[in-house]
């Protein structure tokens, strides 16, 4: 079994409140989950406006599916216009560890 984590570090683009910034990063969190049936949050940078972080994580049987789907989500979130990346933590993890 292998687990792998993304954690986005999101710069967002012309915010100006909390209510605005949940409105950008709620379809992206939800696009996740359901194009790739990852467990996805936003897990930090809750009370800034401008900043977000998305974590997301995956179990699997496979490193290469993993880190294909691992790939991919990232990719969709780098293509958002409305988002700069700011940069992107990775982690795979077996049940060895």
């Amino acid at each position: 079994m292998y687990v792998g984590t993304l954690s986005f570090d999101l710069l967002l683009g012309d915010v100006h409140s909390l209510k605005e910034k949940r409105s950008l990063v709620r379809p992206i969190v939800a696009e996740l989950q359901r194009k790739y049936a990852v467990s996805a949050a936003e897990t930090d940078h809750q009370n800034l406006h401008r900043r977000a972080e998305i974590g997301l994580a995956m179990v699997s049987g496979d490193t290469g599916h993993l880190a294909d789907v691992l790939d991919r989500c990232e990719r969709l979130v780098a293509a958002r216009p409305e988002v700069e990346l700011l940069s992107v933590r990775r982690r795979l993890h077996s049940d060895e560890d």
